[in-house]
């Protein structure tokens, strides 16, 4: 089983499908103000089209190595088969976490989005009890396909070295990743509420919601069409008459 069977086969679990749910509710807000042509999904989490719902761009479509349906793109994460410039935003829900080069996709990622352009990463925390479970876990991968977990500073510090600006932050997954806490994992339960501001650092996940900054550039003058600096200057004439 690959790994993106192996996702689609966890987010049907009671735990996954949890997760998923809260997502899902997550990114209605985070992609409201999503406007534009093209919003690319890379990398399968749940279904796009719900996943996506919320942005207001004219066209969306997701690309993965073995993506189907309607609108897919089957690629791989480092070589996206999309035009530089040419979209407005791309989400990437938990796809660094399998991605054989995350680096690499994030390059890729920065080479595809138009100036101005949103990302949005969805990544579990490896300082978190999802983390703890993921490296202690005893049959295979926790979740399924995660092949690591990456720390919100370390995505930061990537993003950072891009160019892009973090214009929002939101923690979730407070509750530990036992089926008997799904309650907790609810939007509006007293840990979803509170965790942000009791135990920020313990999340079980972040969201980055990311800009991609262009800096202008400020042509300089060619010295010769610049007026010459005088150093002092001449004295000036006075009208005093000696004594």
């Amino acid at each position: 089983m690959n790994t993106d069977s192996a996702a689609d086969h966890w987010l049907e679990s009671p735990l996954g499908a949890a997760v998923l749910a809260l997502e899902t509710r997550m990114m209605q807000d985070e992609l409201a103000d999503v406007v534009g042509f093209e919003l690319l999904q890379i990398g399968r989490w749940g279904d796009p089209a719900r996943l996506c719902a919320a942005a207001r761009t004219q066209h969306r479509s997701y690309i993965a190595p073995d993506a189907t349906g309607s609108g897919a793109i089957r690629a791989h994460f480092d070589a996206l088969p999309i035009a530089t410039n040419s979209v407005e935003a791309v989400l990437l829900p938990h796809t660094l976490e399998h991605a054989p080069r995350p680096h690499e996709l994030l390059r890729e990622v920065d080479r595809v989005l138009v100036g101005e352009g949103n990302l949005v990463i969805c990544a579990f925390n490896p300082w978190s009890t999802w983390g703890v479970r993921h490296h202690f876990a005893s049959s295979g991968q926790f979740p399924p396909h995660a092949a690591r977990m990456m720390s919100e500073h370390r995505t930061r510090d990537w993003l950072s070295l891009l160019g892009f600006e973090v214009v929002s932050t939101r923690r979730y997954l407070f509750a530990p990743p036992w089926t008997q806490h799904l309650f907790g994992l609810r939007e509006d339960s007293w840990l979803e509420r509170r965790g942000p501001i009791v135990a920020s650092p313990l999340a079980g996940a972040y969201l980055l919601k990311a800009c991609k900054r262009v800096r202008s550039i400020t042509p300089i003058r060619p010295a010769w069409t610049q007026r010459p600096v005088l150093v002092g200057s001449a004295p000036e004439p006075t009208t005093r008459q000696a004594a």
